[in-house]
């Protein structure tokens, strides 16, 4: 039987702010792994400048990225599982959070061209 999308019925912002914290999980200077636990603590979240901002080489539009500053996002990410910690201090992104499947990367997610 296939994997049902979204089964954790996320919505469109939250699903957004899953996708961006699983790029950022890539690279060694946002994210430190976790002992035993196979999670990422993510040491920054990347701050817009205009209207866009970068994660390694990619760009992503600040109008797609409002879930990163926004605390009830992160506390249903949180409740959910994706996550843990308290905003904007301490986040963990979970094993769940870093395989859960958004289906968003090639719609927010664009190659840099600088």
């Amino acid at each position: 039987m296939p994997l049902k999308k979204n089964p954790l019925k996320l919505n469109p912002l939250q699903l957004k702010t899953l996708t961006l914290l699983q790029e950022m999980a890539r690279y060694p200077e946002l994210a430190t792994p976790v002992q035993d636990t196979g999670d990422l603590f993510m040491s920054q979240i990347p701050h817009p400048h205009g209207d866009h901002f970068h994660i390694g080489d990619k760009v992503v539009s600040a109008q797609d990225a409002t879930g990163l500053h926004n605390p009830s996002v992160w506390a249903a990410l949180d409740r959910k599982g994706l996550v843990k910690g308290s905003y904007p201090y301490a986040l963990t992104l979970t094993k769940a959070g870093q395989t859960y499947e958004t289906g968003l990367a090639e719609v927010i997610l664009h190659q840099s061209g600088h």
